[in-house]
């Protein structure tokens, strides 16, 4: 039987379609784990095994079933409205058939990369990585939209996730579109780039809570509008990871950390290894990695990458994930 979906009150548009389902075996994904571990900050636990969120201008609730992955798409509260242009990579705006829906998820979780195989392969040239993983399977890399991974990352620095989530929340609620109510509760899309380039956006944002983030969101808005562009953010894809990476630090606000978070999490980096002071202490003192410096300098965080993508290979990001 199919799980049941959440109710809806004040909002009789935004029904959802039928719930559909993907195999999707647990050792290939966890959605507690994968959602609630820092990737992405629009996802909340709805009812116990149930995660709602937004996903391509559109409200998901997910679900787990053995070797199913079960979802529901919620239509918006005027499917009939002129859609606005939108900002980010190409997404169809219009109502989505099974086979687009599908197919976002897909995407979305990248469920065409075999994890199981990659975890024996991790744990056969990392014998910690073996001893973690029995504890943490189906842990994959989202593949997010380039624009939203950028912004909610650069919300991310001196910063934990529940706060950064309540961050995001305020800023789509500010900035971004009514998509649906569900249970009393309004959903956002996530802001377009013209939304967070207006003359009054830092001011809004330091309203908002973002303290000197704000001039980072709105610095980076205005610089990508100005130069490279929404489209030619998301063609990063395809550049060199070095090269993605030089174009990201050069925004306002990112750093080489903020900068492999969005490569890994929405650019198609997976080599990106992101390390923070954590990493760099699991690195000196689990692996034993002899570091110049006694700090995490840019020197050192460039020698904590490679050891990890020598070890665990092109896709270490996704092993540092787990």
């Amino acid at each position: 039987c199919s799980p049941t979906p959440m109710k809806l009150r004040d909002a009789p548009s935004a029904c959802p379609s039928l719930w559909r389902c993907l195999p999707c075996p647990p050792a290939e994904l966890r959605l507690d784990l994968v959602l609630s571990s820092g990737q992405s900050f629009r996802w909340w636990e709805s009812s116990p095994g149930a995660w709602t969120g937004v996903l391509g201008g559109r409200v998901w609730t997910l679900r787990q079933d053995g070797d199913r992955l079960w979802y529901t798409v919620y239509g918006e509260e005027d499917e009939h409205e002129e859609e606005e242009e939108r900002d980010g990579c190409p997404a169809k705006a219009a109502r989505l058939d099974a086979a687009e829906t599908d197919q976002i998820l897909r995407d979305y979780f990248q469920l065409d990369v075999g994890l199981s195989a990659l975890y024996r392969a991790w744990g056969a040239a990392d014998p910690l990585f073996r001893k973690v993983a029995k504890d943490f399977p189906g842990v994959r890399v989202l593949r997010q939209d380039p624009v939203e991974c950028l912004f909610s990352f650069i919300c991310t620095s001196n910063n934990h996730i529940s706060r950064i989530t309540a961050m995001i929340e305020r800023l789509c609620q500010a900035f971004g579109r009514r998509l649906c109510c569900l249970d009393s509760r309004p959903f956002h899309a996530f802001p377009s780039l013209s939304a967070l380039t207006g003359a009054d956006a830092e001011a809004r944002l330091r309203a908002l809570g973002f303290g000197y983030r704000a001039k980072f969101v709105s610095g980076s808005a205005r610089a990508i509008a100005e130069g490279l562009g929404t489209e030619g953010l998301c063609q990063l894809r395809t550049a060199p990871y070095a090269e993605a990476r030089k174009v990201l630090c050069a925004l306002p606000g990112v750093g080489a950390k903020v900068a492999d978070c969005v490569c890994l999490l929405s650019l198609d980096k997976a080599e990106a290894v992101p390390v923070d002071t954590h990493v760099w202490h699991i690195a000196r003192q689990r692996y034993g990695v002899a570091l110049s410096g006694k700090s995490l300098t840019p020197r050192a965080y460039q020698e904590i990458g490679d050891f990890f993508r020598g070890l665990w290979g092109p896709r270490a990001g996704w092993a540092q994930a787990v």
